[in-house]
């Protein structure tokens, strides 16, 4: 059997390999957890093998795979939350469209509108270049408590705006804010 040519010169099967891959991606295993797990199955692979698979093969992989998802419709909801990460906190912005597709997600540690490069102008940057997205034509987001004709982060309007001008946004696509869903 020959192996396909991603996968040429490896030790293992591509099979395995794709297995370990997938398994330390998908499930929250360690290394040394595929490890053990591939001993059971009476293959002898080292930890240190599995994470040089991973490092090589995660983003071919996540490639290929949103190639493949589904395109977004033109209307999204957009939010942030704060949550810790290997004991940092960390801004975790998200997009979603109205059907429930994941539209892009970004982890950022600051929430700021100092530079032009700010995370909600980066974020929707990022979430407009993905192959299988469509520009928005309403972007939702959350309402301040205090105020509710405005979002709960100042820096969306900011972000939106600048991406409006540099042609990035269409021009016809509008912020609007909407009740935190109960």
């Amino acid at each position: 059997m020959t192996q396909p040519k991603l996968f040429r010169y490896r030790h293992y099967h591509a099979e395995i390999i794709l297995l370990c891959v997938r398994w330390y991606l998908r499930y929250s295993l360690s290394y040394r957890d595929l490890e053990e797990m591939m001993a059971e199955r009476g293959l002898a692979v080292d930890h240190t093998t599995i994470y040089r698979w991973v490092q090589r093969y995660a983003p071919i992989l996540e490639k290929r795979c949103r190639a493949k998802l589904k395109q977004t419709n033109d209307s999204w909801r957009v939010d942030e939350t704060y949550i810790k990460i290997k004991g940092e906190w960390m801004y975790l912005y998200r997009a979603v469209d109205s059907d429930g597709n994941t539209v892009e997600f970004m982890l950022s540690p600051q929430r700021n509108a100092v530079s032009a490069g700010y995370p909600p102008g980066a974020f929707f940057r990022k979430a407009l270049r993905a192959r299988h997205t469509v520009p928005p034509r309403v972007i939702n987001v959350d309402r301040n408590p205090a105020n509710p004709a405005n979002p709960a982060n100042p820096t969306y309007p900011k972000a939106v705006g600048k991406l409006k001008m540099n042609d990035t946004l269409p021009k016809c696509c509008t912020l609007r804010p909407v009740n935190l869903p109960s």
